[in-house]
């Protein structure tokens, strides 16, 4: 697991790519939750800790589980990305897959290259 910082990061990150997604402002998310703006937006940037409660009024106000959030490194987890990537290119054409498909085995490789030189 990363440290606690960059999984805070991490997790804001990922609760702003769900908001964003899904158009809604910070005060929306705030409001949906019950929350206040500036909470959302300390929690998306990382700076503060998130409470247990406060997490599940977030997955709840999104509509998400909380695996969309926390994306362990547990096989649960990691069974869930075929289904993202299935979504992904559901409705893509076999150029645009093929496309995809290069790009992520571009990407796998430079991931795996960046780790190699630590």
């Amino acid at each position: 697991m990363q440290d606690q910082s960059d999984f805070y990061r991490t997790i804001g990150a990922r609760i702003k790519e769900i908001r964003v997604s899904k158009g809604l402002t910070q005060a929306d998310l705030a409001d949906k939750a019950n929350l206040s703006p500036p909470v959302i937006s300390s929690l998306e940037n990382g700076r503060s800790k998130i409470w247990l409660v406060t997490f599940a009024k977030i997955c709840e106000a999104l509509q998400v589980s909380a695996n969309d959030i926390l994306r362990l490194d547990t096989p649960a987890a990691i069974n869930d990305y075929p289904k993202e990537f299935t979504a992904l290119i559901a409705d893509c054409n076999s150029s645009e897959i093929e496309s995809i498909l290069k790009i992520a085995k571009e990407v796998k490789t430079s991931i795996r290259k960046e780790k190699q030189d630590y």
